[in-house]
């Protein structure tokens, strides 16, 4: 076992006292949101839309990997990451389009959530932290544009009553790859 590593809290760890607090609650909320698209896509399989449940799976990866950016950032400014109890999500939903405006509005609460830190930060003056969270600004904005894009579409097909429609979907959003952060597509 390796020797345990002594930790110097507070402000000569170089990590801002009320930041971390804040970054490990958004650790839980990442969290959280994986655990809610894995629940989202345990739904999607059961109704058999496999397309739909691949899509969720992906998002709930992206959303830890999400956790584990904040977790590594944490550490490395010499703080410590604390991990808390991740409240159970949703099981049940209506329909494909009730699961993404669950979504949607999920990640509004989320941008939100980021926003806050993005505040925080700034007003504690640690501009490290207010460098490395505009990464999560920009990832809000593709998140959130994501979510009422294939909400759009939903919309669409309701009203059109095309069950053909639906499968299209399920099929295009099957083919969808999970791209580890910090990597871009060929």
């Amino acid at each position: 076992m390796p020797p345990k590593k002594m930790r110097n809290p507070g402000p000569a760890s170089g990590m801002n006292p009320e930041v971390e607090k804040a970054l490990n609650e958004q650790i839980n909320a990442e969290l959280y949101s994986a655990y809610l698209y894995l629940s989202m896509s345990a739904w999607f399989d059961s109704a058999g839309l496999r397309g739909f449940a691949n899509w969720e799976r992906i998002q709930a990866m992206e959303e830890r990997d999400h956790a584990l950016k904040i977790f590594d950032y944490v550490l490395a400014r010499g703080g410590q990451a604390v991990m808390k109890q991740i409240d159970a999500p949703k099981a049940d939903w209506t329909d494909a389009k009730d699961v993404f405006e669950t979504q949607m509005a999920h990640e509004i609460k989320v941008t939100g959530l980021i926003n806050d830190l993005v505040d925080l930060s700034i007003s504690e003056k640690d501009h490290a932290t207010v460098n490395f969270l505009q990464w999560f600004v920009n990832e809000q904005v593709e998140e959130e544009e994501n979510a009422r894009n294939i909400l759009d579409q939903l919309k669409m097909i309701s009203q059109e009553k095309g069950a053909g429609l639906l499968y299209m979907l399920d099929k295009e959003l099957g083919t969808r790859t999970y791209i580890p952060p910090g990597t871009s597509p060929a």
